[in-house]
Order: structure tokens, then sequence, then C-alpha cells
């Protein structure tokens, strides 16, 4: 293990000195390249020191990989890894640990809070296990270009199914031994007809009544504990893949979903368990029955071996008859699929909009379009119904023959040939050619449902194979933000579109400063807060902050570091105080207290029937407007990010809302950078600098009073929204006084 870690400053934060949990991840971080902001790192209650768990997250949210375990000292020496690890001690301290030698038994540990160029002192078991319980830290830097993101087919499901080893092993053990004793009641009626009624041997149908009962109880303990294995991999596959679809979901960019209704999207993700269910449904009793087939098949043709012939004859024929008609069924599966899914998003729409259909009286034409979705539906699964309905009744009468027709086959042959079946094995004989037939027959069926499934892996894929923001997410540079921005010749286009919704805009503006920026509608106001978000990031030029590409940037990171609140926030459903702190769970009261106090939403939540505790319903049907968007912003300042972003903001608040928010922005620009979106020019008149915007190109940039006298287009807006003032600014009426706080 190396010894060369670089030290951390006891006190990097202001002067405040940093716990040595704190400090001994800092120097691991920093071992990997990554210098990990103290300020996210989540707030234990109680004055308690950072917990193991509040350490991981912090060190994975900088995208490190990052666990806490137990070992005993033995495994602490076996450890092989040329990175720190961190020992978390009894009373709340850390040790780092930088070398080990097995030979002595001795671990050398380095005191986090110890100078550069300290030399790490010895550590034997008795001495450390006076101070250490067994929990260690281990931190290991980004994954690299090997980790790519699985593609989602058959072959990634296979690969989850098993991981399942030892549940398939048992699955395998127990179906062989039911095959078993799923023959040995037929075996046991041949000797009954053969032998014990011939030769009336009491004493011989006893002892098959006792083996026929013991093979029946068995056979139901052997069911009962194959089907809990099914069970328990159905349901671990099934938390492996909730897990993987919500997370490449999280990671997929917006520009899908906006692109996309999200009652499609559900649908086609919901298709995944149509695969799950083929894979621990047909596919796994199928492979299971090949070894039904494997035992019972050699007995068959030692019996009689044309008659053995002529069930396997037709169950091929049935087999035929399946695959004539797959690919009509599986053109009409993925029409109805489609059907489904669109059925699926009127649903999700009318829902999630159901206030604007009982606002606007929509009900009927909404019921309309749900009823025309439903009859497309219905009829498509009435022409799946007759098209799959021939294959099953043509196949009926092989399948009646295989099962009990052979015993009809099998009367003749025992009368007409020279070497006459006994009664026993003919009997035999047409119980154990079922057992053949059903598991070829569902070999022919297999193929009808991979088809439907691999149209679902399809569907599925349209989703969850689309580029992700992964890499981007979990690499790249995390500087800390000072909050200057600068645009070079940025050039951006949607996909689609056919005019740039920026075409070459440059400006630059230095940290601290609150720009406002605006423009008609289509101007492209919005696309340069998107750009400083990393929701497009396939523009042409350079978009920096602080003299950094944002590209280059970890974009966890950069959509930590800023704040942001739009013109319609969505706020979850959960307390008042869970709304504020949602992006920093870790957060204390006081934390939500402060921020709410800085957005003007202290004075509000103190009327609320519960105060901070206040339960905010799904749509937030009993707060305002202006409530709302005060929310958002204190929950965009929790984090009292160097970068603030208000995104039409206020447009849609009353004036006495606008006017409430407006006197604040002064007090909330204090000490970070803003970009205040905006149409209503009035509430820009204190800005820094404006950014004017035109058909996706800068215009002008400059302070109200300037731009009033050079820019036409300036002017001509600030005319048409405030003629009742001066074009100065001077207003007629008395300006908001900024609300009162720290």
């Amino acid at each position: 293990m190396s010894e060369t870690i670089e030290p951390v400053d006891a006190a990097p934060d202001g002067g405040r000195e940093l716990h040595v949990r704190v400090l001994a991840v800092r120097a691991a971080a920093r071992f990997h390249g990554i210098d990990l902001d103290p300020e996210l790192l989540r707030k234990e209650g109680g004055g308690a020191p950072p917990s193991s768990a509040g350490l991981v997250e912090w060190t994975r949210d900088a995208g490190l990989w990052a666990r806490a375990i137990r070992v005993n000292f033995r495994q602490l020496l076996k450890i092989e890894t040329t990175a720190p690890v961190i020992l978390l001690l009894k009373d709340g301290g850390a040790a780092i640990m930088v070398a080990a030698d097995r030979e002595r038994a001795v671990v050398f540990l380095r005191d986090p809070r110890a100078p550069q160029g300290t030399a790490p002192v010895p550590v034997d078991e008795l001495q450390l296990g006076q101070l250490w319980d067994g929990t260690v830290l281990l931190v290991r830097g980004e994954r690299g270009e090997d980790d790519a993101e699985p593609v989602f087919n058959f072959a990634l499901l296979f690969r989850m199914v098993w991981r399942e080893k030892r549940i398939l092993r048992d699955i395998a053990i127990s179906s062989v031994t039911l095959t078993v004793l799923q023959v040995i009641p037929a075996l046991l009626v041949m000797v009954v007809l053969n032998s014990v009624i011939e030769y009336h041997a009491m004493n011989t149908l006893a002892l098959i009544s006792i083996v026929f009962v013991i093979a029946i109880l068995w056979e139901a303990v052997l069911t009962w504990g194959r089907q809990m294995m099914l069970v328990m991999l159905s349901t671990r596959l099934d938390a492996r893949l909730n897990l993987m679809i919500f997370d490449r979901l999280m990671t997929i960019p917006i520009e899908f979903f906006e692109r996309n209704q999200a009652g499609q999207i559900g649908y086609k993700v919901g298709q995944i368990y149509r695969v799950r269910d083929f894979i621990t449904g047909r596919l796994l009793t199928t492979f299971i029955n090949i070894f039904m087939i494997a035992l019972v098949l050699p007995i068959l043709f030692y019996l009689n071996a044309f008659l053995a012939w002529t069930v396997l004859i037709a169950s091929a024929t049935i087999a035929v008859i399946i695959t004539a008609f797959l690919p009509a069924l599986a053109r009409l599966t993925g029409r109805i699929i489609e059907a489904e899914s669109r059925k699926g998003a009127v649903l999700v729409e009318s829902l999630y909009g159901v206030r604007t259909v009982k606002a606007l009286a929509l009900e009927k034409v909404r019921s309309d379009d749900w009823d025309g979705r439903v009859a497309l539906t219905s009829q498509l699964n009435l022409e799946m119904g007759r098209l799959s309905a021939w294959p099953q009744v043509l196949s009926l009468p092989l399948e009646r023959y295989a099962t009990i027709g052979v015993l009809l086959l099998g009367g003749y042959v025992a009368l007409t040939s020279q070497n006459p079946l006994a009664a026993g094995s003919l009997v035999g004989f047409m119980l154990l050619g079922g057992r053949v037939a059903g598991p070829l027959i569902s070999f022919a069926r297999l193929v009808q449902d991979a088809q439907e499934a691999r149209a679902a892996v399809g569907i599925v894929g349209e989703v969850l194979n689309r580029p992700t923001e992964r890499r981007a997410m979990n690499t790249g540079l995390r500087p800390a933000f000072r909050g200057a921005v600068a645009f070079e010749e940025v050039t951006f286009t949607y996909e689609g579109g056919k005019t740039p919704a920026l075409n070459k805009v440059s400006f630059s503006i230095p940290e601290g400063t609150m720009l406002g920026i605006v423009g008609r509608s289509g101007s492209g106001k919005s696309t340069i807060t998107r750009l400083l978000q990393g929701i497009n990031r396939d523009y042409l030029g350079a978009v920096k902050i602080d003299n950094t590409e944002l590209r280059e940037i970890n974009l966890r990171h950069l959509r930590k570091s800023f704040g942001v609140v739009l013109q319609d926030n969505f706020l979850f459903r959960g307390s008042v105080r869970d709304n504020i702190i949602a992006g920093r769970p870790g957060l204390t009261f006081e934390d939500a207290i402060r921020a709410a106090r800085l957005a003007g939403a202290e004075e509000f939540i103190e009327r609320l029937p519960q105060g901070y505790e206040t339960f905010v319903e799904e749509g937030s049907p009993n707060l305002s407007g202006g409530q709302k968007q005060r929310l958002a912003i204190a929950r965009a300042l929790i984090a009292d990010p160097r970068l603030l972003i208000l995104d039409e903001a206020t447009s849609a608040l009353d004036p006495e809302s606008e006017a409430l928010i407006n006197a604040n922005l002064l007090r909330i620009a204090r000490g970070r950078t803003m970009v205040i979106v905006s149409h209503r020019l009035a509430s820009l008149v204190d800005c820094d600098m404006i950014l004017v915007m035109d058909a996706g190109r800068v215009v002008d940039i400059g302070r109200h009073a300037d731009l009033v006298e050079r820019c036409a287009i300036y002017r001509h807006l600030w005319l048409q929204q405030n003629r009742h003032m001066n074009p100065e600014g001077g207003r007629h009426a008395p300006t908001p006084t900024l609300a009162q706080g720290d």
C-alpha cells in the first residue's frame, strides 16, 4: 500500500475546524484526485460524529466508489490496495491505514490531523483492538470505460437470472426428482395391471400402495418447495429489474421525456414484466421438462417403438402448425403493444391534467378520445384471439391423440400384433405418452411466447437503451465554483429544428453578477439556462464557468452547484419542510427555516395549519401560486448555491406575490451569481447586467438605463409594459421595500 497521501488542512472551511472523520475521507478522496466539499456532507443530529453511511453517501455523490464494511484484524492485513483505508474508531475518530506488514502483523496508521511528512505509526492487533471496532471505509476511483452501460436485451436478463445460481441449482435438482416421482405412478400402474391382478398378489399390491402414497407425499412437498424457490427467484429478479429501470430512467436526458408522453413511456417500460414472466415461467418450465423427455422417451421406445414414433410425429406436426402462425402473431403483438401504450398515454395525461379537464369541461372530449383508444385495443385483441385460436383448434386433435388416442392405436396393435402389448404396458404407455407430448408441445408454444417476449424486449429497449448521462454524471472535473459565466460563439439547434435556437451567442459576466435575460418569445432565453444546467450538451462553441468548459465538468456536481426555479415548479407529496430540503435530505430543520426566510416564505409557512409540517398534496392544491414559487425558491437556496437560475419564476404570479419575491431578489443575490429570465422587465431594473436576445442572437448587454437609451428592442419592450413609468425606470409608485430578515 502507498504511504503517499496528501494531507488536508484542519481548518479549510472558513476557519471552522473539520471533524477528524471528514479530514480522513477528504484525504482518501484527494488520493483519487477529488477534492470533497465539506458543505455537501449530510449533517448528523445532536452533534454526533459523521456516520459511516453519511460518509459513504458524501463520497459517492462526488463520483467515487465507497463502501463501509466490518472486518477483523487478519482480514485488514489482507486488504490489497494502493489506496488509503479509513478506520472508523470507537470514540468517533478515524485513522488512515497507509500500509500493512503481514509478516510482523502490524498496520501503519496516520492521524488525518497530522502535518505533512509525519511518519505513520505501526500498530499491532492488541493495540488496535482497544480503539477500533472493525469498521473500515474503502474508497475507490471512478469506474472506467470498461464499465459501460450494458445494453438491455435477453442476454442482460439471463445474466441477472444466472446470478441466482444456487436457487437455479436447487430448482433443477427438485425438478429432476419431481420428474422421477411423476413417472413412478405410471410404472406402478403397469405392475398392478400386469402382475398383481393376474396373480392376485395382495402383498405386492400393499407394497405398491405404500410406495405410491410415499411418492405422492414427497412429490407434494417438492412441488411446494420448488414453487417457493421460483417465487424467490422471481422476487429477486423483480427487485433487480426495478432498481435497474429506475436508475436508467433517471439518467436518460430530459429531452427524451419532453418529446414522449409519460403514459407511453410507462407502458413500454412495464413490458419488462412480460419478459420476466417468460424467463421465469414458460422458458424455465420448458427446460425443466427436458429431463422429463430424456427420461420417459426411452421407456416409450422400449415398450413399443411404433407407438412412440406416432407420438413424436404428432408433436412435431403441432410445432409446424404453431410456427406457421408465428409471423402474423408477431406483427399483431407489436400493433397491440403500440395501441396499449397510446391508450395508457391518454389515461396518464388525463389524470395529470385533471384540473384543466375539470376547469374547461373537457370530460366529454377526453372520454371520446379514451373510448376510441379502448375500441382500437379491443379490436386488436379480438383479432389476436381469433388468430391464436386457429393453431389451438388445428393442434387439438393431435394433442388428444398423443394423450388418449394412442390408447386406441395401442389396443389395435395389441390385438393384431404378433407381440401384443400387455394391458398394463398399454395403460402405462398412455400415461407416459402424455408426459412426453406435453413438453414437446410446450416447446412449440415456447417459440410463440419467445416472439412476444422478443417484441417486449424491443419495446423496453426503445426506452432503456437510449444514451444516458451516466458517464457525464460520474466523470469530469468537480471545481469549487465562484460563479463567472462566459458563452463563446455558442450555436445550438434543437433536435428536429431547422433554425438555431442560439446563433453564435457570446457574452461574459463576472462572479456575483445578477444577470437578467430578456427578449421576445422564442429568442433563446430559456435555451441559455438549459445549456448552463447541462441539459443540452451538443452545442458548438464553448460555455464556461470560471474558465472551465461546461462539458468537462461533472454533470452531477454542476447541477448540485446550481439552484433552479422554474415557472411551474413541482412539489412532492410530503411536508413543507421535506419539500424545502428535498435536494439535501440530511440538512436540519434550522437550515429549512433559514432558506425559507431568505426566500420570503417563512411568513406564510407560519400561518399554515401545521407550519413546516403541513402536508403538501399531489399538485399542491392547498398552496397558492405565489406560495409554491417561494417554496421552490427556498428549495433552490437550501444548498446555498453559487449560481441561481430563475427561469420565468414570477411570470405566472399575482402582482402581490411577484412584488414580494422581487423585493427579496437583492437579498437572495448577495454572494452568488444569478441568471433571471423574465418577460417582465420591471423585475430586472436592479440587475447588474441585462442581456437582450432576439432570434437566437445577442442584441445588446448592459444596465437598464443604458439599454433604454441605446437598444431599440429593449426600449420597445419596456415602453410596452411600463407606459406608466419614466423611460429611465423611475416609478410613479413607490418601490417595494426589501423584506426584513437575515
